[in-house]
């Protein structure tokens, strides 16, 4: 078999690493006529496109029969071309045409590099037999998993919790859970008790989930919030007979996206706002106890005068949303009768009561 030409992502050790299951040691490679292109969304990958005149940088891998089969499962495609090395010997390699940006190693590695390889430990786990476009699919969300990692090394201060690091906790074993857009991770850890010593090993299962962005729509002039209405799978599942809620603007923080973009973002597909400033509010675990969710909460301060109840939401997404503006007097009632009753709505209600003095005397 002819080597293979490894080019943009599999270029970066660490997630080569990964993919194959092993570390590699790599030779450089170029390739004429073609040239490499990102579209610039960390959960694209780079491609390797025809370009005539052009060179792409690569690697030369001598791979297995194996190591074919991992990469092309990681980069969901068996379309492998025999092209010639700029030094006349043939390889292999994954070429799909695009008329994207070129492909900038140096940054790309620089910024989301660590991204990229957390992302691919999440595609190479995913069941062997997945096809490849159950694998593309999954790309996005695997990647916005990978994120919510990378964003949760800001971690909040500890004044009055412990603070013995990540050194007092071990996961010494990992059991095959359900994979798909969201993930069950079943474990054995064991970590070091308040007493110095260590806990025994421990079954565990965890929800591994998303970051996400929550803004509360509130204007201080006619002291009103937006609330957004629609259909809840959790309450649906629990066998609640009402299980369409009332919270807050909220979506997944996609793969690179800054919170506060998101939360703006969600701001205009659920409820047709365009809102200039996002003023953070809380950052909180959903369930600690068994989910990775943790929600970036912000209030958005606009004006609501002219903004009726409305329907929105994103058809491609199956988004069905009822907007409703109502005195913020009137929110606290509903929270107060248990109508409002999804807990980051209540929670980011509650911290509007304090700040609502110091926001309407600015207004």
């Amino acid at each position: 078999m002819p080597d293979i030409f490894l080019h943009g992502a599999l270029t970066h050790a660490p997630l080569l690493c990964h993919v194959l299951g092993r570390p590699v040691e790599l030779r450089p490679a170029a390739l004429p006529d073609h040239s490499l292109r990102w579209s610039g969304d960390p959960a694209d990958l780079p491609l390797l496109s025809p370009d005539p005149g052009a060179t792409a940088s690569g690697a030369r891998l001598s791979a297995s029969a194996e190591d074919v089969a991992r990469l092309c499962f990681y980069l969901a495609t068996d379309k492998l071309e025999e092209l010639r090395l700029s030094d006349g010997t043939p390889a292999l390699a994954w070429v799909i045409p695009s008329e994207a940006p070129h492909w900038d190693a140096l940054a790309w590695g620089a910024r989301w590099g660590d991204l990229a390889t957390a992302a691919a430990c999440a595609v190479m786990a995913q069941p062997a037999d997945s096809p490849p476009e159950n694998i593309a699919g999954l790309r996005p969300f695997l990647t916005a998993r990978a994120w919510a990692q990378v964003l949760g090394q800001q971690t909040a201060p500890a004044t009055l919790r412990g603070d013995p690091g990540r050194d007092a906790v071990e996961i010494v074993a990992d059991h095959p859970g359900h994979e798909g857009f969201f993930r069950l991770r079943r474990f054995e850890l064991r970590h070091r008790r308040f007493d110095g010593t260590w806990s025994p090993a421990m079954g565990r299962e965890a929800f591994i989930a998303y970051d996400a962005a929550l803004i509360l729509p509130y204007d201080p002039v006619t002291d009103s919030v937006l609330l957004i209405e629609q259909l809840r799978y959790g309450p649906v599942m629990r066998g609640d007979s009402r299980p369409w809620i009332l919270e807050p603007v909220a979506g997944l923080v996609d793969a690179g996206e800054d919170p506060a973009a998101c939360a703006l973002r969600e701001a205009r597909e659920e409820a047709g706002l365009d809102l200039i400033h996002a003023e953070p509010m809380l950052k909180v675990y959903a369930s600690p106890g068994y989910s990775t969710e943790y929600f970036h909460c912000f209030l958005g301060v606009c004006d609501l005068s002219r903004h009726a109840t409305g329907l929105g939401g994103l058809a491609e997404e199956h988004e069905d949303i009822r907007s409703h503006v109502i005195p913020f007097d009137q929110a606290m009632a509903l929270v107060d009768s248990g109508e409002i009753n999804a807990a980051p709505l209540v929670t980011m209600l509650l911290w509007l009561a304090r700040a609502r003095p110091r926001l309407r005397a600015a207004a």
